[in-house]
């Protein structure tokens, strides 16, 4: 229920239709426990995942006070603030979970064929026997 919760200021960020809000938040409530098992068994490879999502959490911010400016009417006063659309917010968010994802399988690829190369230290007592 957090989790749900704690996304509405993003799905605000990328959207303002109520049947948009409300499907997403559903669709995350009903396929948040299976994702968070496939999550938790991958969150040892996934090393880069908190930097990414503390990048897309600020970019989310930057974006709703872009929108918050614009419904203010700041435009006005010709500060030359750009409209951020849907689909760069979108492209923004897969490309930094595809980068943040690829970079840490790629850091920690070698880590289990080190591990399996690495023999087992053999106690002193064992070879006695």
């Amino acid at each position: 229920m957090i989790f749900a919760l704690d996304s509405m200021p993003a799905i605000f960020g990328l959207t303002q239709n109520g049947f948009i809000i409300f499907t997403a938040n559903a669709f995350a409530l009903t396929g948040l426990r299976q994702l968070y098992c496939v999550i938790g068994g991958m969150l040892d490879k996934l090393v880069y995942l908190s930097y990414g999502l503390a990048v897309i959490l600020g970019s989310i911010g930057v974006k709703l006070i872009v929108e918050a400016l614009h419904g203010s009417h700041v435009e006005e006063i010709e500060i030359g603030v750009p409209r951020i659309g849907i689909a760069i917010s979108l492209g923004f968010i897969v490309l930094t979970l595809v980068v943040t994802t690829a970079a840490g399988l790629l850091r920690t690829r070698g880590r289990k064929s080190d591990e399996a190369a690495t023999p087992e230290p053999v106690s002193v007592a064992a070879d006695r026997e």
